[in-house]
């Protein structure tokens, strides 16, 4: 039987390996917009970065809105979905700093510091998403 996750069980969740996150963003026409994104858990907040001229990143810089789902698709399946606003920061070391992190993560360490030089450039953000809201489901089909 499905049931819902504590706050700890949804963090580690979405802390556990290299599940990818699809990102919703509005678009100024109001219509939803969906990326992948890698991203990390700082504390109460979601962490990712992008481009500042992409379709996410011009998103946001006008909408903070977004919404993150992470799912597990083996049976019985699972998912996290995580709503919030986001606050963006174009600074060089901070962006540097979360580009190494997340490489950390989706790449292995010995990939960290060629990922955070590759992706902690000008024109690239850091994408903070303070949470507001969580549904989180596991063992939908059990």
């Amino acid at each position: 039987m499905a049931q819902g996750m504590t706050k700890d069980a949804w963090q580690a969740f979405l802390s556990e390996g290299t599940r990818t996150g699809k990102v919703a963003t509005v678009r100024s026409d109001g219509s939803p917009h969906l990326a992948p994104v890698w991203f990390l858990l700082d504390g109460d907040e979601l962490v990712f970065t992008t481009g500042e001229g992409t379709v996410k990143g011009r998103n946001l810089a006008r909408d903070g809105r977004v919404a993150l789902c992470v799912d597990d698709e083996r049976p019985p399946f699972s998912f996290v979905v995580v709503h919030g606003r986001a606050e963006l920061s174009g600074d060089p070391a901070s962006v540097r700093h979360w580009a190494t992190r997340i490489g950390a993560r989706y790449m292995g360490e010995d990939r960290a510091e060629e990922y955070g030089a590759r992706n902690g450039v000008p024109g690239e953000l850091v994408v903070r998403v303070r949470i507001d809201k969580v549904v989180a489901v596991a063992g939908v089909a059990a």
